[in-house]
């Protein structure tokens, strides 16, 4: 059994779906692994619901890996520590590919969230092509946002910068009420918004109103932001966020069982601001 085999059995998965989260969130340590050995988190630090997921205890998988420079510097590209994330997973036994990926076959959706000098980028295995993790660098990121170091074990010790959680929230509650979803929507974004209200993390306006106004142009108080809020909330079909979360739940499913549009309502009053 390889490195690689070893940490999926460590997360113990019962079900196919629970394989192939695993499988993704393995390969989600070992790319960390080799952007660590790279120097990448001088540059550089980790966000999204995936860092929530390795780094907080947040009980959901996630697919995707999101990076944010820290501070502007047109010299730093994800392509530089390739070599080293390719070695890293080499070590646990698996090889992989990473290519470039294709921004014409994004959603109207993913792309509008993604700059124009954004790459992005998918690693594969080579025989098993259809688990692959995406990677994305924001090369020209909204500031003002707090990191720390946080700490992994496998598959060796490393350190990895993290955005602090009263921004991560910041990140999380723009992507809720700017997604343009239509039909669709992201019930990871509610799953996390839940999470971060019931574990009282602060939410960082200010970092929040940067966000807004480098996505979206726009300048928001808090006041106005709150209405947005409640109006995606009440407009928002609960049973179409559910079904969306679901696959990606460890947790019993039975805890959605209390989700509505007046209990996310109700969350939004709880919120607390840095």
């Amino acid at each position: 059994m390889t490195i690689f085999d070893e940490m999926v059995e460590a997360l113990h998965p019962q079900t196919p779906d629970e394989r192939i989260n695993a499988k993704h969130e393995v390969m989600q340590q070992i790319a960390l692994a080799g952007l660590w050995r790279g120097g990448f988190f001088e540059h550089a630090a980790f966000y999204g619901g995936t860092c929530l997921r390795i780094f907080h205890g947040l009980r959901r998988f996630s697919e995707d890996m999101d990076f944010t420079q820290t501070e502007k510097n047109d010299n730093i590209h994800l392509e530089n520590y390739f070599p080293q994330i390719i070695e890293s997973f080499r070590l646990t036994g698996r090889e992989v590919i990473i290519k470039k990926k294709d921004k014409k076959t994004f959603g109207k959706v993913e792309s509008a969230f993604l700059k124009e000098n954004t790459a992005v980028y998918d690693i594969a295995f080579q025989t098993e092509k259809t688990t692959k993790v995406k990677i994305e660098l924001d090369t020209n990121p909204p500031l003002g946002f707090e990191t720390e170091q946080k700490l992994l074990f496998k598959p060796f010790s490393f350190m990895v910068r993290c955005v602090a959680l009263p921004d991560l929230y910041a990140g999380k509650m723009h992507a809720l009420v700017f997604r343009n979803w239509k039909t669709r929507v992201k019930g990871r974004d509610w799953y996390d918004f839940e999470w971060y209200v019931g574990h009282k993390v602060p939410l960082d306006y200010s970092h929040l109103q940067r966000r807004i106004l480098d996505f979206n142009g726009i300048e928001m108080s808090r006041d106005d932001f709150m209405d947005a809020l409640k109006t995606r909330i009440g407009t928002t079909d609960i049973d179409l966020v559910k079904q969306d979360v679901l696959r990606f739940l460890r947790a019993d499913p039975h805890e959605l069982d209390i989700w509505s549009n007046d209990y996310f309502l109700q969350l939004a009053d709880m919120i607390v601001f840095k």
